[in-house]
């Protein structure tokens, strides 16, 4: 329709569609913006579905995921300016991000969601002769689609193609300040130096950090390799035998002011707890007792690993095949909540093992993270560094255990010669 406007006006002379033209080409608009997203595929992923303070979680977990729940909900109400979700593996990035998208279309308003490497995909297709999506419009799309969300930034392959394509498209949207979802698991430094400086904007990005669990395995990201703790379940410290008939009364009171200050320790690690003493005497047995301890009582990750395994671990990020990153995998021991450390002095003193072992402790004092170290080794064949450290008593309690070791302890010896005589 032509509308009656007067000689000199802008649009005077100018077709105009009529309102229920408007209305039909919004429609199609948004059909041709949903049949891109992906959203179609996840629609079991919504907010009634989220569970924002799941019992498995500690309080302080379930009041970080209530409020990453609580910001997810109010900016699919009013989408302004950039949500950015982070966390790691099966935290529930994905899934409040879905949430958001139904919540649009449900209120039809349209919104875009696609996973990055798809994404990518979707761009390198229309370059092809079979494709019914001009690139241009495509690329069009989603640079001005009302609301974009972007599932998993940084796994896709980092090709120059890859990154050019996504800072463009990154790039457009946050000089229009247009709504946009991004979740990923990478850590900001491991991302496009253009991009990360656009996502630390404060003025336009809400950053909102999940610190739960991944919900499909109930352990942190990252820590299922590296974490043994599941193999010490059965010792606890009502496991632990402390009035062990082989041990001579000084040893038995020493073995019992041991345990006593191991279990005050578990009900509020704070700084470091040293146990030293000979193969067999306990000390692996009554860290773990620690940790499960505190486990069971907090319901928070701990980090318990063999000195001379973690070291291999840290050996094998080096390959370029690994799947975690020698930075992130260290960062992951080096801001454990609880850190147990077991058989330290049992590795190769390799220079290059000594210095991941002080950049480690070094970070985890000058912090006052609880940190549990366990050692056979006699206090002048520790390093100078670590051994001032250990000996700090504002920091560190060094708790020697001078029982013998019990494996192979008298009364075993008894019991085993029981058994046999009866055979």
């Amino acid at each position: 329709m032509v509308p009656d406007l007067p000689i000199g006006h802008p649009d005077y002379g100018r077709a105009v569609p009529c309102r229920c033209r408007i209305q039909e080409l919004q429609a199609r608009r948004l059909r041709s913006l949903q049949s891109i997203s992906m959203v179609e595929g996840l629609k079991r992923l919504t907010f009634e579905t989220f569970h924002p303070e799941p019992s498995h979680l500690p309080p302080d977990k379930q009041v970080n995921l209530r409020r990453a729940y609580e910001t997810c909900v109010n900016f699919a109400a009013n989408p302004e300016g950039w949500l950015l979700l982070t966390g790691g593996y099966g935290c529930g990035k994905t899934h409040l991000a879905a949430a958001i998208a139904h919540a649009r279309l449900a209120m039809g308003q349209p919104a875009i969601f696609m996973v990055v490497p798809d994404l990518l995909d979707h761009l390198r297709a229309t370059f092809g002769p079979q494709s019914e999506l001009a690139y241009d419009k495509l690329f069009e799309e989603l640079r001005n689609a009302p609301l974009l969300i972007l599932d998993d930034l940084g796994s896709q392959a980092s090709t120059p193609w890859a990154q050019e394509k996504l800072f463009q498209l990154l790039n457009h949207r946050y000089n229009a300040q247009a709504p946009t979802v991004i979740t990923t698991n990478q850590r900001f430094d491991e991302l496009d130096p253009r991009l990360r400086s656009r996502l630390q904007d404060v003025e336009l990005v809400n950053h909102v950090l999940i610190l739960a669990p991944d919900f499909r395995t109930g352990k942190a990201s990252g820590q299922s390799d590296l974490s043994t703790l599941h193999l010490h379940r059965d010792q606890t410290f009502e496991s632990f035998d402390a009035a062990r008939k082989d041990l001579s009364p000084e040893e038995r009171a020493n073995l019992r002011e041991v345990v006593r200050r191991c279990l005050d320790y578990s009900e509020s690690p704070h700084g470091w707890l040293v146990l030293m003493g000979a193969s067999g005497c306990g000390k692996t047995h009554l860290a773990a007792a620690i940790a499960n301890r505190y486990v069971e009582r907090t319901r928070t990750d701990v980090m318990f690993v063999v000195t001379p395994d973690l070291l291999d671990y840290l050996r094998s990020a080096f390959n370029p095949q690994s799947v975690t990153p020698l930075d992130r995998r260290f960062d992951e021991v080096k801001r454990a909540p609880l850190l147990v450390l077991d058989d330290l002095g049992a590795e190769s003193a390799t220079p290059w093992a000594r210095e991941k072992l002080f950049q480690l402790l070094n970070f985890r004092y000058t912090a006052l993270l609880p940190t549990i170290i366990t050692t056979s080794a006699d206090p002048k064949q520790i390093d100078p560094w670590l051994r001032t450290r250990m000996m700090d008593t504002n920091r560190c309690q060094y708790l020697a255990i001078i029982a013998p070791g019990y494996r192979g302890a008298l009364s075993q010896q008894d019991t085993r010669s029981r058994k046999t005589t009866r055979r």
